[in-house]
């Protein structure tokens, strides 16, 4: 809700306060007063796109802050948390054009993009009147506003759900069909690969080990001579038989010597233990070394072979077991790739199937929605003297898509028998505004709850009995939030919550607006000027009491 609007220098402001409140704001003035400044202004703080040049003549720079007030839900706050600004229930935005036509804006005391402004006047503000295009006149919207109308948010979510299982359907088999065509390519070489690779059968560490055994083998001719000569000197014939001899002499003179040689003989048998342990390795390093040179033959074929197929495919020796796995599962997903391919079709099709039932649930729902808010604004249309009008929601087919696959459009007749086209192409600008008014009170309270609406001079061309009716719309409508009209209509005026006049002035030559809030006293007399003009007689009087007491 729009609490506080500040104008510097802006057009032809110099300086303006204004505090709005909840229900029917209404602005009235005569034309050239400067109402539509206002709007310029607020539309320049929200970031809109709109005169080029706004800085009030001689001033260094115009300057417009708008203060908001956000409910606990409001749509504000995620805009806000999604930016990265701080969040309150207070929402300050503030923005300044220099005279060079540069544009600063804040959003609570940060600098903030215009894009970032407009994001959030979405969802603070809707605009209505003859050259609006940023809501209800914009087909792209259309769609949306029937959904919301409709209620039918479940009807939604299962043509949302059902589109994303059918979009994941067809992304599995697109992805197959490229993966199987990829295959099907290399099918050659993967069955030679697999072949190769399964005949030769490498195992992990397969290489290194066959390094080790090669190089013993190549070494054992040079170093075997060397162990037989030393296996030789520790054997009976030498080492152990001198140590054996020494032994029995040692433990037959041993009685005779008193006890003497009881050390010796102890450390000769543990010698001899240990010549024995040493002659036990050295002959099972003989056998070891022992080789059948077909076996050194077979060793080198066998590691050759390895490392020319790790060359090949260009990877370690030791990687070639696991490239042996992929290309066997691709070989395997590649001889099943057809049946693979079947069931994802299938899949496919119970996936568009889903969404063609969802979705023809949600167009019905929305014909039936389509028909209820035609009713809706024929029964609306007739106290805006509009009972000729038809208003008509046209839902044709559309591209499929999360939303359904429905095309939606407002269009309007005027007359009987005259064609039907868009609302913006087919209807005056004063019944353009009165067929927006119409379906502002058609549509849900929902998607009106925290937003400011702004009508521009919707009472255009009508007067009497049918600005009454426009200005008790505009009222219901501000019963449950905020709407701010800029009016010539007295009998719209009258209805107002809160009213302000703006007027111009002229001071040294220089051309200023004011905004001026008034009370009941001052009311009647604005509502006598609308209603006489400059000359206010006793009667405007009289029918200015009359509608305000009405």
């Amino acid at each position: 809700m729009l609490r506080a609007l500040e104008i510097r220098d802006m057009l032809i402001i110099d300086r303006l306060d204004l505090m709005f409140q909840p229900g029917l704001n209404v602005l009235t003035g005569e034309t050239g007063a400067g109402k539509s400044i206002l709007l310029d202004s607020l539309g320049f703080v929200l970031g809109w796109r709109g005169r080029a040049e706004l800085v009030r003549s001689g001033a260094a720079q115009g300057e417009v802050t708008a203060v908001f007030e956000l409910s606990s839900g409001h749509a504000a706050r995620g805009v806000l948390e999604e930016a990265g600004l701080p969040v309150s229930d207070e929402l300050i935005l503030r923005r300044v054009n220099s005279a060079d036509g540069r544009k600063t804006g804040w959003v609570n005391d940060r600098r903030a993009s215009g894009e970032v402004l407009r994001r959030l006047s979405d969802t603070l503000v809707e605009l209505h009147g003859q050259h609006d295009d940023r809501g209800l006149l914009n087909p792209s919207g259309h769609r949306a506003i029937l959904d919301s109308y409709a209620a039918i948010s479940a009807e939604l979510a299962a043509v949302r759900a059902a589109w994303a299982e059918r979009r994941t359907a067809r992304k599995r088999l697109e992805a197959a069909e490229a993966a199987l065509a990829e295959m099907r390519a290399e099918e050659e070489f993967l069955r030679h690969a697999v072949e190769e690779l399964d005949k030769l059968a490498p195992g992990p560490e397969e290489e290194a080990e066959l390094d080790t055994r090669r190089r013993t083998m190549q070494a054992a001719e040079r170093i075997r001579e060397d162990i037989a000569k030393a296996s030789d000197a520790l054997g009976y014939e030498g080492a152990e038989g001198a140590m054996a001899n020494a032994l029995r002499w040692l433990e037959g003179a041993s009685d005779k010597a008193e006890g003497r040689l009881e050390a010796a003989i102890a450390a000769l048998t543990r010698a001899m233990a240990e010549l024995d342990e040493a002659g036990r390795e050295v002959a099972e390093c003989l056998d070891a070394l022992e080789f059948n040179p077909h076996d050194l033959e077979e060793t080198e074929e066998r590691l050759f072979a390895i490392r020319g197929l790790a060359r090949k495919h260009q990877v370690a020796p030791d990687a070639l077991p696991e490239l042996a796995a992929t290309l066997s599962g691709r070989l395997a997903t590649l001889e099943r790739g057809a049946e693979d391919i079947a069931v994802l079709t299938r899949a496919v099709k119970e996936a568009d199937g889903a969404y063609d039932a969802a979705a023809e649930r949600l167009s019905a729902a929305r014909v039936q929605a389509a028909e209820r808010l035609d009713a809706a604004m024929a029964t609306e249309l007739a106290p805006l003297k509009m009972e000729r009008a038809v208003f008509r929601t046209e839902i044709t087919p559309g591209e499929p898509g999360p939303e359904g696959r429905d095309a939606v459009a407002f269009t309007v007749a005027t007359n009987p028998g005259a064609p039907s086209g868009p609302l913006n192409k087919i209807a005056s600008g004063g019944e353009l505004s009165r067929f927006l008014l119409a379906l502002k009170v058609c549509l849900s309270e929902e998607r009106n709850r925290g937003v400011t609406m702004i009508f521009d001079e919707i009472d255009r061309g009508v007067g009497g009995a049918t600005a009454d009716a426009v200005g008790r719309r505009l009222k219901a409508l501000a019963g449950g939030g905020q709407v701010l009209v800029v009016t010539h209509s007295p009998q719209v005026a009258a209805l107002g919550a809160h009213h302000w006049r703006v007027q111009k002035r002229v001071e040294q030559e220089m051309t200023l607006s004011t905004v001026t809030p008034l009370d009941s006293g001052a009311r009647e007399d604005e509502l006598a000027r609308m209603l006489s003009g400059d000359t206010v007689t006793p009667e405007a009087r009289a029918a200015a009491r009359a509608l305000l007491a009405g």
